[in-house]
């Protein structure tokens, strides 16, 4: 008799459970993606059919520590739903902190010019604009696999109109002021430990920054000062450990910095005006 969705994903859970925070989800999302359907659809309606063989193959994808959303090829974020895949990091929702602090600030009217440094899939751009209909944007980023990643994102979203993405190195080339500036940089020491799905997979590019994690902000710091309108915001995502840190090198450039935590309570984020 052939194995039931249900009986799957409790073994497949219980597979992954020695090392995978979020098991269940783990191997509801790989079997959704199996059948071609919502996860909802799949809790709601087919838990008693019979497992479709290409679970199996996704999971053992999984059993390698592969990223649920590179195996699955997507990510929800914000509001969106993004395209993700090798070369580009993986949006997590503690960058949603960055949107969240801009919705307070700038409210229902929005801001109306963005720009995203090391837009990557283009997560934090795409969600703001979906925010702010009146908003234009340009995200920048060196690398060439994660531009064409948010080109397709842009597209299929149907912001492509008012996103303008472009390769470059941080704010070097980019000339005017922007209402909000937002930034995920990388930020973890060259040394640090990292589980397996995040250091096998995931592009060191997007991740380490020295010996200290700091490299990138001091780069950041006076671009910044200089790209950020006079009653703007910059929203800069940090380790939970660099607040300090971080808000000096700001400070250095004459701006005023605070901090603003994720939903778990830690430092995720600088928040920077004139």
């Amino acid at each position: 008799m052939a194995e039931t969705i249900r009986a799957a994903l409790a073994r497949a859970a219980g597979e992954l459970a020695g090392w995978s925070a979020s098991a269940r989800l783990d191997a509801e999302l790989l079997m959704a993606a199996a059948l071609g359907v919502e996860r909802d659809a799949l809790l709601l309606g087919r838990l008693d059919d019979p497992s479709p063989t290409g679970f199996e193959i996704l999971l053992d994808r999984r059993r390698r520590h592969e990223p649920v959303a590179y195996i699955v090829g997507q990510r929800d974020f914000w509001t969106i739903t993004l395209e993700v895949g090798p070369g580009v990091l993986i949006p997590r929702p503690d960058s949603e902190t960055l949107i969240d602090a801009a919705v307070d600030h700038f409210g229902s009217p929005g801001p109306a010019t963005i720009l995203d440094l090391g837009t990557g899939s283009g997560a934090l751009l795409l969600a703001a604009l979906a925010e702010w209909p009146g908003a234009r944007g340009v995200g920048v980023d060196l690398s060439a696999a994660a531009l064409a990643i948010a080109t397709r994102n842009a597209e299929r979203l149907g912001l492509a109109a008012r996103a303008e993405l472009r390769a470059g190195d941080w704010g070097q080339g980019i000339e005017g002021v922007f209402d909000l500036i937002l930034c995920n940089p990388p930020y973890i020491e060259s040394d640090a430990m990292l589980a397996p799905e995040v250091r096998e997979y995931e592009p060191a590019s997007a991740l380490f920054a020295g010996p200290d994690g700091l490299d990138d902000y001091r780069r950041l710091a006076p671009e910044i000062a200089r790209l950020l309108a006079p009653t703007g915001l910059a929203a800069i995502e940090i380790g939970w450990t660099q607040a300090a840190a971080v808000s000096d090198l700001f400070a250095g450039q004459g701006l005023v910095a605070s901090v603003r935590q994720d939903l778990g309570g830690r430092d995720r984020a600088i928040l920077v005006r004139h």
